[in-house]
């Protein structure tokens, strides 16, 4: 327990004094294995890791998946997809706040960031809002609350990273979120609905569009509708693996761009450079963490807290609940990337010890780490929406969040008391 605690304090340290996070992490673990063991035995187990990693086949999915939201978010999908939402709901008090939601979660299907998700759509959603009168602190919590869920539904890269580093099977992880997806969406909806209940003039009515104006953006988004519910379809009937997918997912990509007609030359150099650049981050994240955890488990903590919830006699819904605490308080000082990478491999051989299934563990790490992207003060979407939007405040923003967060909250409640929403679809699988 002494050497993990001056592990994570010399990791802090180093993170503090600027070096990024994926060298500081393979800094730490590699100089801790070294004491421990050996200078050969670090120099060989870091490069195993990285050898390995870098010739795992199931790797390919992560850069696929970056390269189909790269071409995603250069088509104008998030335009249509606003459009489409407010169509059907902008004419109801605090539609517009709705729509943006719907937008988030439609986005979500086919981008798999939460950073790109709010950055998008805040230039999509935030200036129609502003121009029909909503508050801005129900406008910019909508699209923040709403970003989160591309880390949720699939293809969700954070699913995919921790589907790496706990060797999960990711096509499970990948269904086992849709329930829980659509679930989120709903409450969601609900916060916006709450709020303009208790203040109406923070979300006014928008005008009723006809079917005409429905049907036109349906055809507009029909496409991506398909791409996505061909990949998860085919994940879940078994026809083609997770790599595949990622593989018809990036290709039908860039087949929708070349037909919306945004496709030229730019465009496609700006796409592949901005899928390598964050491709290239999350690798160096990922390799750094990997060697961390190489560490942790020779300082013997896993085997060490294994003990005491033993010795402790928790019930499983207890220290779940500890559990989720701590993911909350991390994530008011932590981005959800670090935060996962550092707990989950001290955390799930707990879980696993009182009975929890790790794909259940994968989706509630996604939930709890998702109200820390939008908790004040480190709340990374914040400051993604700050970047974007840049004349609202943190503390206009924070106002709004609070039945957002609450929503989020109660998610979290439905899968520790009903574990099946998230272990249902997995079961069924083909």
């Amino acid at each position: 327990m002494i050497l993990t605690a001056i592990g994570l304090a010399a990791l802090f340290i180093v993170f503090a004094l600027g070096v990024p996070l994926g060298y500081a992490m393979a800094l730490v673990g590699f100089v801790g294995f070294a004491i421990l063991v050996s200078v050969d035995a670090a120099v060989y187990t870091a490069g195993q890791v990285i050898f390995d990693n870098v010739m795992s086949f199931d790797l390919s999915v992560l850069p696929l998946f970056i390269l189909m939201g790269s071409f995603i978010a250069r088509s104008g999908l998030a335009e249509d997809l606003f459009g489409a939402a407010e169509a059907f709901l902008g004419h109801r008090r605090g539609g517009l706040a709705m729509s943006t939601v719907v937008a988030c979660g439609g986005f979500s299907c086919v981008c798999g960031s939460s950073m790109a998700t709010v950055a998008t759509m805040a230039k999509v959603a935030l200036p129609s809002m502003q121009k029909r009168g909503y508050s801005d602190s129900l406008a910019s919590a909508s699209i923040v609350s709403g970003g989160t869920l591309g880390i949720l539904i699939p293809p969700s890269t954070t699913l995919v990273i921790y589907g790496i580093i706990t060797e999960t099977n990711i096509g499970k992880l990948f269904m086992a979120a849709v329930i829980p997806g659509l679930l989120a969406v709903i409450l969601l909806m609900s916060a916006v609905l709450v709020t303009v209940l208790i203040y109406p003039e923070h979300g006014p009515r928008s005008e009723r569009h006809g079917w005409k104006v429905r049907l036109y953006y349906l055809r507009r988004t029909g496409a991506v509708i398909a791409l996505f519910a061909g990949m998860m379809g085919g994940i879940y009937f078994g026809l083609f693996t997770v790599t595949e997918a990622a593989g018809i997912g990036a290709a039908g990509s860039f087949l929708l761009v070349i037909l919306r007609g945004a496709m030229d030359w730019p465009v496609l150099i700006d796409a592949l450079t901005d899928a390598a650049r964050t491709t290239a981050m999350i690798f160096v994240i990922l390799f750094g963490a990997l060697i961390f955890a190489n560490f942790i488990e020779v300082t013997g903590l896993p085997a060490e807290l294994n003990a005491w919830v033993a010795e402790a006699s928790l019930s499983p819904i207890v220290l779940i609940l500890v559990i989720t605490a701590i993911y909350i308080v991390m994530g008011m000082v932590l981005e959800i990337l670090s935060m996962m990478l550092l707990t989950v491999p001290l955390f799930l051989p707990m879980v696993l010890a009182i009975g929890y299934d790790p794909v259940w563990f994968g989706i509630f790490v996604v939930l709890v780490c998702e109200v820390g992207l939008i908790t004040p003060p480190v709340g990374l979407n914040l400051f993604v929406f700050r970047a974007t939007a840049g004349n609202i405040s943190v503390a206009t923003i924070s106002r709004g969040l609070i039945p957002f967060i609450a929503a989020l909250i109660a998610m979290i409640g439905i899968i520790i008391f009903m574990p099946e929403v998230v272990t249902f679809l997995p079961e069924m699988m083909g």
